[in-house]
């Protein structure tokens, strides 16, 4: 068994994975800051921690992450505010990443999106500049430690139903970018479990392949 945090516990995609982890018996606590969320996410098998990620400081993600296995961000401002996306999106992402070095928790699974990097190409003044200059930099710092991490970046979320069946590498996004959920925190699930995931940046959508086949031929 062991024992896994999420970030941003009650995201859609979060809320998938801890029931996943939790059903294949991990030891899952979902970190929430709103604690009227807490029904739901101990309806999944998780435990739920209360805490702000915006506001808490490395030694205070540090106390909450002693003694854990693995983290999973996966928390996110939701956009529409650029100040509070660089606050949660990229400062809080890297300030979890440092505190997981204090800890001693060595794995760390970033949720990100397909097409995420510094040379994104979105103009300056589209609302989406923001999120993607945050992830870009939570990203690429991440790559930069010594963590044993790996970067999903799946497509554009939707709500149908997981097929278990997905493309990666240059085959992602080539007919569609779209991903399910679902799929989403399959995938999540898998890499955990999957040492040749580390130092890897998984770019993947809704595709033609089962999810462990085609973790075990990444290009």
């Amino acid at each position: 068994m062991s024992r896994i945090v999420l970030i941003g516990g009650h995201g859609k995609v979060a809320l998938r994975l801890a029931r996943v982890l939790a059903g294949a018996g991990e030891e899952v606590t979902s970190v929430i800051r709103n604690p009227g969320q807490s029904d739901d996410v101990a309806a999944t098998g998780a435990t739920p921690e209360v805490l702000d990620v915006e506001r808490a400081d490395v030694d205070r993600l540090a106390a909450l992450l002693a003694g854990q296995d693995a983290v999973v961000w996966s928390a996110g401002a939701g956009g529409g505010n650029p100040e509070r996306t660089y606050a949660v999106d990229r400062d809080a992402a890297i300030r979890s990443m440092d505190a997981a070095r204090l800890a001693g928790v060595t794995r760390y699974v970033m949720v990100s999106y397909l097409g995420a990097r510094k040379d994104h190409g979105v103009p300056a003044d589209d609302p989406f500049f923001a999120y993607a200059d945050a992830k870009a930099a939570a990203d690429d710092h991440l790559r930069g430690t010594d963590l044993l991490w790996t970067v999903l970046g799946p497509g554009a979320l939707t709500d149908e139903p997981g097929t278990g069946r997905i493309a990666v590498g240059p085959a992602a996004g080539a007919t569609s970018r779209q991903t399910s959920r679902d799929n989403v925190a399959a995938v999540a699930a898998a890499v955990l479990l999957r040492p040749g995931t580390v130092g890897r940046t998984i770019e993947f959508t809704d595709g033609p392949a089962p999810i462990e086949q085609a973790l075990e031929t990444l290009p």
